[in-house]
């Protein structure tokens, strides 16, 4: 299946995300809360001499965690070292990357949520003491090994908080929450890309791709690239507002950044389930899509703009989205 171009989990052909992000909390947009509070907790860990609290960033994917992770780097003048939830599966892949650190130093584990439980535990002793206690040697000779580690931040990036366990959670000393942007803060990210990138684009242009951008700079960049390939083939390189909405129809991305994907789902609830509720794994059978999938990528959006409700009994459509795809509610047909 081809990806989705307004999906907010990262694609490969987002490599050029490295090229326009922001090194310091001064040039990052959006996340204004967050953003004050990590400017007032690195100050005063600089006052101190000390390393920066545990930080714990949690939301939808798409929303800067990674680019706050290397700036909070940056901020403390610190080395980053980066791993993934996922691809720590041995507790001799944790043990390897904390031997590594260097005091001061930055580790980022992305997915935090998806580290097994048992590698949690070796990370325990290494939040709170900077130690790192391991068992070396087979069953019957086995000893444990303590290996003291220099201080250093452990910076988690999780789209499911809630899926952490309470005792790694609560070794977290900062807890960030980052929420979806508003129009004019993915206006100022879009024309911040143009400026980087050397790719003009008019005012309309950049706010037509904001309010299509589903709260979410990831899906704004992407957007802004596939639109300048528009502009470079079928224009004069400069992004204007007619060949921005020309580009997105093409795309089959709507006026609220809804795409097929999102259509469908919307109308098999309303035309297959009569509106709903129905519940998530039917949905699943009649897309064709994994549950998880749904309740990951596709969901989080529609009901953010209030087009789709949650139940104990299931998923429901709501009158917003019988308006937006113009069908006719079924209890107002006589």
């Amino acid at each position: 299946m081809e990806e989705r171009v307004i999906t907010n989990y990262k694609l490969e052909e987002d490599t050029f995300e490295l090229t326009i992000r922001p090194d310091s909390l001064d040039e990052y947009i959006g996340q204004t809360d967050a953003k004050g509070n990590l400017k007032v907790f690195i100050e005063a860990t600089k006052i101190r001499e000390e390393p920066l609290d545990h930080v714990l960033l949690y939301g939808p994917p798409g929303l800067g965690k990674t680019t706050l992770a290397h700036i909070i780097a940056n901020e403390m003048e610190s080395n980053i070292k980066t791993a993934s939830g996922p691809t720590i599966e041995k507790s001799g892949d944790l043990a390897a990357i904390l031997s590594s650190l260097e005091p001061g130093d930055v580790l980022f584990i992305d997915e935090i949520h998806r580290m097994p439980r048992y590698i949690e535990e070796i990370l325990y002793p290494a939040m709170e003491d900077y130690s790192l206690d391991i068992i070396v040697g087979s069953d019957g000779n086995s000893r444990n090994l303590k290996i003291d580690l220099p201080p250093f931040t452990l910076i988690g990036a999780t789209t499911r908080a809630g899926d952490l366990s309470s005792p790694l959670r609560n070794r977290f000393g900062i807890v960030l929450k980052l929420n979806y942007y508003n129009e004019k803060e993915l206006t100022d990210i879009i024309k911040r890309t143009s400026r980087v990138l050397q790719i003009p684009i008019d005012n309309e242009a950049a706010i037509e791709l904001a309010k299509r951008s589903r709260g979410t700079p990831r899906i704004a960049n992407r957007l802004f690239k596939r639109v300048s390939d528009f502009a470079l083939v079928m224009g004069n390189g400069h992004i204007d507002l007619d060949i921005t909405k020309m580009a997105l129809q093409r795309l089959k991305v709507d006026a609220l950044g809804l795409d097929e994907t999102d259509h469908e789902l919307l109308t098999t609830i309303i035309g297959k389930f009569n509106g709903g509720p129905v519940g998530l794994e039917a949905i699943a059978s009649s897309i064709g899509e994994e549950a998880t999938t749904i309740e990951d990528v596709y969901e989080p959006y529609l009901l953010q703009i209030g087009f789709m409700k949650r139940t104990s009994r299931g998923r429901i459509a709501t009158e917003k989205a019988y308006q937006h795809l113009k069908i006719e509610h079924q209890d107002k047909l006589v």
